[in-house]
């Protein structure tokens, strides 16, 4: 039997905002979560970063987790946005959820502050900051780590979907978390994409990406499921694409082959059509690269009739491998509230470039939209959340 995936709750922390009424609000009206470093000990101060603006002592206060315990910060940010995603969803523990949680940083944040003689690798991978999460909260059955670059937090929700679908999985919490750490920071600095200036995605003076940090998760059920148990749809994940062009190790291709992928068949696998798209919320980083591949992709597959296009990292810095979660949620508050948000630091499109959406904008009709999460490699990903009536 064919079971459509329903979100049944979302938690979201970002640099606009900790949790869904502060990131709505920063949507909306456009407020940047971009500042130099507060929290990062870095020496780069001249470079806009997307920081939550809470710090590991005060998320640990939230959470009821003494000071003296050693977390890392991707482990703090997704422990806050998992607790919102089941406040909203209800309490789904008797039913030994999967848990799904893409990152790349993981707890490099706290192994590159150790001297070399005490850092051990494996107390802070990626896999280890996330069963740090499922061990808070104590009623996960299973626990998987998607690594895909920035892709990483979307695969986790199309993996998810996948299980549900499958009937292997009752009930999936499936993101993303990514903190900013030194390596993560000079590690895009060395590609030299990092833009001194805050990012302006498609506009024809854009010179690089800002990053950012976050996490977000959502509780993924079949909607039998959730109806069955008296929880509300939020909204539905029907259409999930990953592709790989296999063009470069950190470059996208010139024609967007695995962005056009993973766009047709996440169109595909919801039994829609181009058309019935109403908006896109793009990779759209800001780098010479990647503005023109996804460009491409887009016309390729909508032709002359592109939906309504936008970037959100010039509100929160590109959260890397968080970021297909975070802006996955981004996409279900304005579904939910009937808008699209703007594409911050817009002014004038280049040569063969699609000219985005510049402000936030009443949208009460859309009903389907895509969510784009391309990583290196061409790990291209793409999401179709559809409106819950």
């Amino acid at each position: 039997m064919s079971k459509r995936v329903c979100i049944s709750g979302c938690g979201v922390v970002s640099a606009i905002g900790v949790g869904q009424r502060e990131t709505l609000l920063s949507l909306k009206e456009g407020l940047k979560g971009l500042a130099p470093a507060r929290y990062l000990p870095t020496t780069h101060t001249e470079l806009p970063l997307g920081e939550v603006k809470l710090s590991n002592v005060q998320m640990k206060a939230l959470l009821g987790i003494p000071d003296s315990r050693t977390e890392s910060r991707t482990s703090l940010l997704a422990m806050m946005a998992v607790q919102e995603a089941l406040q909203e969803a209800g309490d789904v523990s008797a039913f030994r959820p999967a848990f799904i949680s893409g990152t790349t940083v993981g707890g490099m944040d706290i192994s590159e502050q150790m001297p070399p003689e005490q850092r051990h690798p494996e107390d802070w991978d990626c896999g280890a900051s996330s069963q740090a999460v499922a061990d808070y909260f104590g009623f996960f059955s299973q626990v998987i780590t998607p690594s895909t670059a920035c892709s990483s937090a979307a695969n986790a929700l199309l993996l998810g979907a996948r299980l549900i679908k499958a009937g292997r999985c009752e009930v999936v919490v499936a993101g993303g978390s990514e903190c900013l750490s030194l390596f993560h920071l000079n590690g895009f600095r060395s590609l030299m994409i990092v833009d001194g200036e805050p990012c302006r995605p498609f506009d024809v003076s854009r010179a690089g990406l800002n990053l950012g940090e976050g996490a977000a998760y959502v509780v993924l059920e079949s909607e039998e499921h959730a109806l069955a148990r008296g929880a509300k749809p939020q909204a539905y994940l029907d259409g999930w694409g990953n592709a790989c062009d296999a063009y470069h190790q950190t470059a996208s291709s010139p024609d967007g082959e695995g962005a056009f992928l993973a766009m047709t068949k996440a169109i595909q696998v919801a039994g829609l059509k181009p058309a019935d798209i109403g908006y896109i919320n793009a990779h759209g980083t800001g780098t010479p690269n990647n503005d023109p591949s996804e460009s491409r992709a887009l016309q390729r597959l909508f032709g002359a009739q592109v939906p309504p296009v936008s970037s959100t990292k010039g509100l929160t810095g590109h959260t890397t491998s968080a970021s297909g979660s975070i802006e996955a949620v981004f996409c279900i508050l304005a579904l939910q509230n009937g808008f699209l948000p703007g594409n911050a630091g817009f002014s004038t499109p280049f040569e063969g470039g699609i000219v985005p959406i510049r402000e936030a904008m009443p949208a009460p009709d859309v009903q389907h939209v895509l969510c784009n999460a391309f990583g290196f490699g061409g790990n291209d990903t793409s999401l179709l959340i559809s409106k819950a009536l």
